[in-house]
């Protein structure tokens, strides 16, 4: 493999999702969905003004997703990717569900009473989180493998076996069920510049598929009914944060169901925030080896996570004297090294994301809290240790995050 991501099997893949979002029956969707969409979120102004964009990679993402469904052929694919270009052709990007940007996402569909191979190599700087989910169709964990407990050879090499049978004397063994549906694989790089995604293939093993590929009339039918899943999902779990007061952190999520990952924690919360104001968040990452605090639209997308602070995990941020971290979320730069910056939205959602925690398990106090500052009283209300930053100091943080990014997206 060349790379990691950008393999010819995921170049050929966005080539035929692009493809398939020309069919009539795709198109008439596009339509559809987006009036419905648009009606049941009622955005206000400013969420309306970020739509178009959102929507195109919403979309997009149900095409690259319910293409690679088949269990019998099934592929490695990226989900969750920005645009970029193949050539002259442009592919969209495909971030949807409040995706996070440290994180590499990867399906591959299976069949429960199939048997699997999956062959990978993990790069030098081991990943600061990898695992190998394996779903139900709604979403539940059947399995997972946690990818630092991999066994490698002298090269870094792994084989997983996945199949309904017991390890055994297997080192690298997802069991599988008849429930079983899809591997949801997160590749998490917290140092961008550093760390590098896991490479891996799937081969199923066994004869002959016993039935041929999906339609296209069946697969356009797919996409659209996908297409409509993704805006109901993205309402349903942006009300989660949108039910409580603003600029409050309230809503946390601790399970392994509706795709949340086991051993991780979530909180939600929804910033509404005047132009003299800022929202403090002081977190305590109760011992976590990762922690992230992204901003997403109400339509589920990230906004330039490239060129600007719009996400902060732990390698991107400066720690409190006491551990802690206290970020600053403001439409305008308050000068502060730890700014999360909403790409001039004065409203949205933020997640906050902990995970790898020593013994699997959160220390009790592990949590975040949140204030509405005036931009005028901001120092006063940061410890006295906070690191504020020149303006072209904040230049050049953009840039190296900027350049770490690109790592992962070599076509540009």
């Amino acid at each position: 493999m060349n790379h990691p991501v950008a393999t010819p099997i995921q170049h050929e893949h966005e080539r035929l999702a692009l493809e398939l979002t020309e069919h009539p029956v795709v198109k008439a969707a596009f339509d559809r969905v987006s009036k419905h969409w648009l009606a049941k979120a009622s955005p206000s102004p400013e969420m309306r003004n970020c739509f178009e964009a959102a929507f195109e990679e919403v979309m997009f993402a149900a095409a690259v997703w319910s293409l690679n469904r088949d269990p019998l052929r099934p592929k490695v694919v990226a989900i969750t990717r920005l645009e970029h270009k193949l050539g002259e052709l442009r592919i969209p990007g495909s971030r949807w569900g409040i995706d996070n940007p440290d994180s590499i996402y990867r399906v591959i569909p299976i069949a429960g009473d199939e048997r699997y191979r999956i062959s990978g190599r993990v790069a030098e700087a081991r990943l600061s989180e990898n695992y190998f989910t394996l779903w139900d169709e709604s979403f539940n964990t059947v399995d997972v493998l946690n990818g630092s407990e991999l066994c490698l050879d002298d090269e870094r090499r792994f084989t997983i076996t996945v199949d309904a049978d017991p390890a055994g004397d297997r080192p690298n063994h997802i069991r599988s069920a008849p429930a079983a549906k899809e591997f949801y694989i997160r590749d998490v790089v917290q140092d961008w510049s550093v760390e590098t995604p896991n490479e891996f293939e799937i081969e199923r093993l066994g004869g002959e598929p016993s039935r041929p590929p999906i339609g296209l009339e069946e697969q356009a039918e797919l996409t659209a009914a996908f297409m409509l899943r993704y805006a109901d999902s993205t309402v349903r779990w942006n009300q989660q944060a949108y039910d409580k007061p603003a600029n409050e952190l309230q809503f946390k999520i601790d399970r392994e169901t509706d795709g949340a990952l086991r051993n991780q924690i979530y909180i939600l919360g929804h910033f509404d925030l005047e132009e003299d104001q800022a929202l403090v968040v002081d977190v305590n990452t109760g011992g976590a080896g990762y922690f992230v605090a992204p901003i997403t639209n109400c339509w589920g997308t990230t906004n330039d996570i490239v060129h600007r602070t719009s996400s902060l995990n732990l390698a991107q941020s400066v720690p409190n004297a006491d551990g802690g971290y206290s970020f600053v979320l403001a439409k305008q730069d308050p000068g502060v090294h730890n700014w999360l910056d909403p790409c001039d939205m004065r409203e949205g959602i933020l997640t906050l994301r902990w995970a790898e925690f020593p013994g699997e398990r959160p220390a009790p106090e592990v949590g975040a809290a949140s204030r509405v500052v005036s931009l005028s009283k901001l120092r006063d209300a940061l410890p006295e240790d906070t690191i504020f930053v020149t303006p072209e100091e904040r230049a050049q943080q953009c840039a190296i995050r900027a350049a770490g990014y690109m790592r992962r997206l070599p076509e540009g």
